[in-house]
Order: structure tokens, then C-alpha cells, then sequence
């Protein structure tokens, strides 16, 4: 079914607009996969933050033209779903070498993490990157000795500052 010029429009706007919010992009052919197939990987985006689309390349072109993924472009052709990663930059990635473990059919041909084309063989880098929560759970850790130390020093000084004081007044 042929798409008008009003939802060739509203299709650009919604991927724009997304692309603008994101943190990646991942980009997989779907050759030859079934109806369930997508199904179940459209599933697995929602609950995982990623918003998933199969959009036309020259739409998509138009619609990352402006936003910082628009080095996608000579990586845009074939039949090609888009995974764009809202929550944690390594999440569509991470969706797209999961599901791949079990489907072979689905194969990554670009990513990028607005700093430039990366090539299939950077999906197992980009699917490594924390989480948000990952990320500050390792900043805390990296921490807790030396904020310890602080938190222990401050309640320390209140008693040594009353003994200080304490002796001080003894010698008067």
C-alpha cells in the first residue's frame, strides 16, 4: 500500500523526534523473518526501553538528516529495522545481539552512538555499555572507601573538638 504525502510526513516527524531523545541507534536487517518473529522482538523492545520501527531507508535518511545520527546514512540499505536506545546507550544494541543468540535472521548492520558510524563488529562494545544505574552503582563503588574515610572523620571531629576543649579548659 502506497503512503501519502501527509503520512510520509508524520512517519519522518515521529523518527525525528525520537532520534532527537535517543542515546543509539541500531540498525539490523530482517530478511526472512517470520511475522512472531518481530512480534516477540517488538515485545522485548518495549519492556527494554527501546523504541523499534521499520521504516522506509529514504524516510529514515530524511529523518535522521538533522539529528546527531545523520552519519547512518550510507549504512541505510536493505530491509532495515530501526532500534533507537531512549534509556541506556547500549540498549538497542543489547536487544539486537540478544535476540540475535536465538534468531539468526536478524543481523546488525550499523550502529552509532552519536560519535560516528560503528560497524557490526562493535555491537558486542556498544551492547557492554552500563545502564544508568550501572553506571552510578560503579561510580559509587569506586567511593565507598574514601567517603567511609570522610563519614568517619566527620563523626570523629565532634569528640576530639570536646576533648580538645575539655583540656583546654583543665589548664586554665
Amino acid at each position: 500500500m502506497a503512503l501519502g504525502l501527509a503520512a510520509k510526513k508524520e512517519i519522518v516527524a515521529e523518527v525525528s523526534d525520537v532520534a532527537s531523545r535517543a542515546l543509539s541507534v541500531a540498525v539490523a536487517e530482517y530478511r526472512g523473518m517470520e511475522v512472531a518473529e518481530l512480534t516477540a522482538l517488538r515485545v522485548q523492545a518495549r519492556e527494554q526501553g527501546v523504541y523499534l520501527k521499520v521504516v522506509r531507508n529514504t524516510l529514515a535518511k530524511r529523518a535522521l538528516a538533522d539529528s546527531q545520527f545523520a552519519d547512518m546514512e550510507s549504512a541505510l540499505t536493505g530491509p532495515l529495522i530501526y532500534g533507537f536506545s531512549i534509556d541506556a546507550p547500549g540498549g538497542a544494541a543489547r536487544l539486537f545481539k540478544d535476540f540475535g543468540k536465538k534468531n539468526d535472521k536478524l543481523k546488525v548492520t550499523a550502529l552509532s552512538i552519536g560519535s560516528g558510524l560503528l560497524g557490526p563488529e562493535k555491537l558486542d562494545a556498544v551492547a557492554a555499555l552500563p545502564t544508568r544505574d550501572e553506571a552510578l552503582a560503579r561510580l559509587l563503588a569506586t567511593f565507598k572507601a574514601p567517603v567511609g574515610k570522610f563519614v568517619q572523620t566527620i563523626n570523629e571531629v565532634p569528640a576530639k573538638f570536646v576533648r580538645v576543649l575539655a583540656a583546654v579548659k583543665d589548664t586554665k
